[in-house]
């Protein structure tokens, strides 16, 4: 607009002088000392190559049609990452339970050797050491396995209420800006938080397996191999049976060990997508900051 006011400025210009130059045409000086007529052709040649940068401006401009058409595309590519993502939601949500109810058997376990460590000293203790703090390891355990539960849940509700807002968009038959934004908004408000959160959860959790399979491989193997050590964790897990106590720790072992494996190696995938789903929905923020500044439809739009 401005660029037109200032064309429009110096036609303006033009056509006064040339009034003038009209003017000055019946005196009798000559041609070489009228200035006037000399301005009119500079100024009509600067008008000339004003509007062929208009025009060609013009047509490589972009609109707020544009901009939403390029951002309804990315969000058809967070689609397709998210339903990825919802794939292992169920295996996160099923290692959470499995852990929550193997953690109270793992309990005796973890408190026999805590306490048996601290003559041992030997063991890793969970928690950095706190083996006179075992039940708030245990009630810690307990707290952040559910809350990864609860955070999974909700996250399935958002990533589901996306995904069919995503699928409502159709490029084919074209979408209005105010659409896209609106889903942009709440990818960047709702799903990328609940996918970060989750994160954040599963974080937990793959922290609270490591710790306790560290200290199950440890207590296993000492129990095997140190009567001595075996002989004080016994008499505090005040047990008859040593084949049936010990076989327990072994496979208890063995199946966190696996169960373990399988889900960090899900969870990585998992971490992949946030890394890379985080900066795109970023950039859709950003494109749709530029759709409410140029389009005055968006401009009180927050």
């Amino acid at each position: 607009m401005k660029l037109r006011t200032f064309i429009a400025t110096i036609a303006l210009s033009a056509t006064i002088l040339s009034s003038v130059a009209r003017a000055e045409e019946g005196s009798s000086e000559p041609a070489s000392e009228k200035p006037a007529e000399a301005a009119v052709l500079v100024l009509a040649r600067e008008i000339a190559l004003l509007q062929d940068k208009l025009k060609a401006l013009e047509g490589c401009s972009i609109t707020s049609g544009n901009l939403a058409a390029r951002n309804c595309r990315r969000l058809k590519d967070v689609a397709a990452d998210i339903r990825v993502q919802r794939q292992g939601m169920a295996d996160f949500e099923g290692y959470v339970k499995w852990m929550s109810g193997n953690i109270a058997g793992y309990s005796r376990y973890l408190a026999a050797g805590s306490v048996a460590a601290g003559f041992a000293k030997v063991l890793p203790i969970p928690y950095a050491g706190q083996a006179s703090l075992f039940t708030r390891f245990v009630s810690d355990a307990a707290l952040s396995l559910s809350a990864a539960s609860v955070s999974i849940n909700k996250y399935l509700a958002t990533s589901k209420q996306f995904l069919i807002r995503a699928d409502a968009l159709d490029p084919a038959r074209g979408v209005t800006a105010l659409e896209v934004s609106e889903l942009v908004r709440f990818a960047d408000h709702d799903l990328l938080k609940g996918m970060i959160e989750v994160q954040e959860r599963l974080t937990s959790t793959a922290e609270l397996s490591a710790s306790s399979l560290s200290f199950l491989e440890s207590l296993n193997h000492y129990v095997g191999s140190t009567d001595q050590y075996w002989m004080k964790t016994k008499s505090l897990l005040k047990s008859g049976d040593d084949k049936q106590v010990k076989s327990y720790l072994s496979e208890s072992t063995t199946t966190l060990r696996n169960r373990a494996q399988a889900f960090n190696h899900k969870f990585k995938l998992f971490e992949e997508t946030v890394k890379k789903d985080s900066p795109l929905i970023k950039s859709l923020v950003a494109y749709d900051d530029l759709i409410r500044e140029i389009d005055p439809k968006f401009a009180k739009l927050k």
